[in-house]
């Protein structure tokens, strides 16, 4: 499976409120769907695959290259979700700027009604946060924040950031499984178009710089503000201009002595303490280098529309009667639970066939698959 992170076309607009409500049904159908065939944590290993989860929101008749799909498919399937996730067993916390802010207090909700421990869960929520919001420094400011999690302790993230500046969002995929250090490549894979100008401290190549920036962290601000001042007359790369931009010396004076009466044991003890964010993770990463010669790496670690269309047109509107279809079939699926498993699997067989016959009726009328496929989407 692959999870990683994705670029997307910041786009205005939302969905409208008779797509949106479909979206709800269809996302329930679909994950009750996953979960009867493969299991509830199946259903967060595909969330956690960019390429899957762009393929879902296309399919529940989303803009394929919109980074509006990462808020409303997140958003349709937490409505979806809702009232069904003690049969399912998956719940979902978090969405949007403010909403992403009570991600914590509704793990924690959840799991005092399933009477485990939600501490992992947060600190999974808070932590993946942190690392693409100060750890890995690419640009991208996070303004979207979405957890699901299993009863059985499985969880995955999807979270969005934007860049102002080029007009891009960039989508980051975190999947419990493949987490085996929050700070050393949590990220399993990577799926992006555009590369970035990117300080990368989870990077494995940036060992030495974590370590050395934790050291740091626990000496007196003198040692790392000293060896700060003397940037202006050293021949650094040119990354480093960007990295020590607007670094106030003040405030950073303050982070460090914060570190230094708490001496966090290491990079995740670091990265976890309130207050240190992107500038000080920065101005660590670069005395580092000065003083241990261990610099951090640069790296960046950073299609499906056919279904049933897209609600800007693209690439042709929403087919309603498909869409509702779909839900239709879906829900006949599910709800026939006492029918053997061949049964259930040949009616979604019938439902592949009636999209791909509507697709191919769909395409014939406007140029052709080869047509569609070179505006933008995978055969």
């Amino acid at each position: 499976m692959r999870s990683g992170t994705a670029n997307l076309p910041l786009h205005t607009g939302r969905a409208p409120a008779w797509l949106f409500s479909r979206m709800v049904r269809l996302a329930r159908e679909i994950t009750a769907n996953i979960v009867q065939e493969y299991g509830s944590d199946e259903v967060l290993r595909r969330l956690a695959d960019p390429y899957w989860f762009q393929a879902f929101g296309c399919v529940l008749g989303f803009d394929w290259h919109s980074s509006g799909v990462t808020t409303t498919v997140t958003g349709a399937l937490k409505e979806g979700l809702r009232g069904t996730e003690h049969e399912l067993g998956i719940y979902a916390g978090g969405g949007k700027g403010a909403v992403s802010r009570k991600t914590p207090g509704e793990i924690t909700a959840y799991c005092e009604r399933l009477s485990i421990d939600a501490r992992p869960l947060v600190y999974a929520s808070r932590m993946s946060a942190k690392v693409d919001s100060a750890a890995v420094q690419d640009g991208y400011q996070l303004y979207h924040h979405a957890f699901f999690f299993t009863p059985s302790g499985g969880w995955c993230v999807v979270q969005q950031g934007m860049n102002d500046d080029n007009g891009m969002a960039r989508r980051y995929h975190w999947l419990a499984d493949r987490v085996r250090s929050y700070v050393n490549e949590p990220h399993a894979a990577i799926c992006a178009d555009a590369q970035a100008p990117t300080l990368n401290l989870v990077a494995a190549e940036s060992d030495p710089a974590r370590v050395h920036s934790a050291a740091l962290a626990r000496e007196r601000p003198r040692v790392v503000l000293a060896a700060l001042k003397e940037l202006p007359v050293l021949s650094m790369p040119k990354r480093h201009a960007v990295m020590i931009a607007d670094v106030n010396a003040q405030h950073l004076e303050r982070i460090l002595l914060k570190t230094y009466d708490r001496a966090p044991d290491n990079f995740e003890s670091l990265l976890g303490m309130e207050g240190v964010g992107a500038r000080t993770l920065r101005a660590l990463a670069l005395a580092s280098e000065v003083i241990y010669g261990t610099a951090a790496s640069t790296r960046d670690p950073a299609r499906f529309s056919f279904a049933h269309g897209g609600k800007d047109g693209t690439p042709f509107p929403v087919d309603l009667e498909t869409y509702d279809k779909t839900i239709e079939v879906l829900r006949a699926a599910v709800n026939k639970a006492n029918i053997d498993r061949s049964e259930r699997v040949k009616a979604l067989k019938r439902l592949v066939n009636y999209g791909r016959a509507k697709v191919l009726k769909r395409m014939e009328g406007s140029g052709g698959p080869d047509e569609k496929r070179d505006a933008g989407a995978p055969s």
